[in-house]
């Protein structure tokens, strides 16, 4: 038995690149596959042309926010300022950008610090597999969006939610990210049609199921524990995951099911991860149902895709 070697940038880049000069990213495609994109089977057919370059770049926008998000807590934020190009990523200004957050917690702190350079590793992955194709950062939002998905979240009862704030916080935060990262790339799969994208997609996505597994873990552990506004922990989290669920195919878990018993790896009855369509991660990012942009992307995603 043979094994195909590993995608490399390279590879992945010229493959891409050949494909961009063939046309194959031409809009009538993308609608077609967008169609099937959108329906809740988790078998749905292959896309009727090859949109994997629009795919890997619609990866690459939530890798963007991802690692901002990350990167800003531990002061690393300037080294994906020199990637994409200059838009702006907005943060609190009470955050020291060179500093990162004062954290409490050493656990919480190596956490944020190995998913940062994950997240950081991502961007960089994609970023040079789609070489010239690759998509420009977007405006990034972890201010004022954020905010607004608290106060979204909790009925009203918190405002001026800041991630960066404490150790609970961040965790909160994380919380809003990862699970909408597993399932954008487990419904991404069926739209892949070349062998290695689908192999390094399939990489990504078992990492970030690492983090939002280890994130959930952190979270269960003080589900009892006082948040903020006279919530628990576990009130705020099941929150974040009904407003997930609302805008997002009701495709989400709190920190415990309807027995009481811990969910640290969301799926459903088969224990499959729930796949999410491009339109239902947009829904999240976008804090809006069928909007073009806005939450976290004010201007919305760069490339096809949006």
């Amino acid at each position: 038995m043979t094994h195909d070697p590993q995608p490399t940038p390279d590879h992945i880049s010229n493959a891409v690149n050949r494909r961009a000069a063939m046309g194959f990213l031409g809009k009538l495609g993308l609608g077609a596959a967008l169609g099937l994109s959108a329906t809740s089977s988790t078998a749905s057919a292959a896309p009727a042309r090859n949109i994997d370059g629009d795919v890997l770049n619609f990866a690459l926008n939530l890798e963007y926010l991802e690692a901002a998000f990350y990167l800003a807590a531990v002061g690393r934020v300037g080294e994906l300022r020199k990637i994409g190009g200059g838009a702006d990523i907005l943060l609190p200004a009470s955050l020291d950008q060179s500093r990162g957050m004062q954290f409490k917690d050493s656990n919480v702190q190596a956490l944020a610090q190995d998913i940062a350079e994950d997240e950081l590793s991502h961007v960089k992955f994609l970023h040079a597999a789609l070489g010239k194709a690759a998509a420009l950062r977007p405006v990034i939002d972890l201010n004022g969006a954020f905010r607004a998905a608290g106060q979204a979240a909790s009925g009203g009862k918190i405002s001026g939610f800041n991630p960066y704030a404490n150790d609970l916080f961040f965790l909160h935060g994380a919380f809003i990210f990862e699970d909408v990262g597993v399932t954008a790339y487990a419904g991404a799969a069926t739209l892949i049609t070349n062998p290695a994208y689908l192999q390094a997609a399939a990489g990504i996505l078992a990492v970030e199921a690492y983090h939002g597994g280890a994130i959930r873990s952190m979270l269960f552990q003080q589900r009892q524990v006082s948040a903020a506004a006279g919530l628990y922990v576990g009130q705020v989290v099941q929150a974040i995951s009904s407003l997930r669920g609302k805008v997002g195919g009701m495709k989400d878990q709190g920190l415990t099911d309807a027995r009481g018993m811990a969910v640290i790896a969301p799926a459903d009855a088969n224990g499959v991860a729930y796949p999410r369509s491009t339109r239902e991660v947009l829904n999240i990012v976008y804090l809006a149902p069928n909007a073009r942009k806005g939450g976290f992307y004010p201007n919305g995603l760069n490339g096809t895709i949006k």
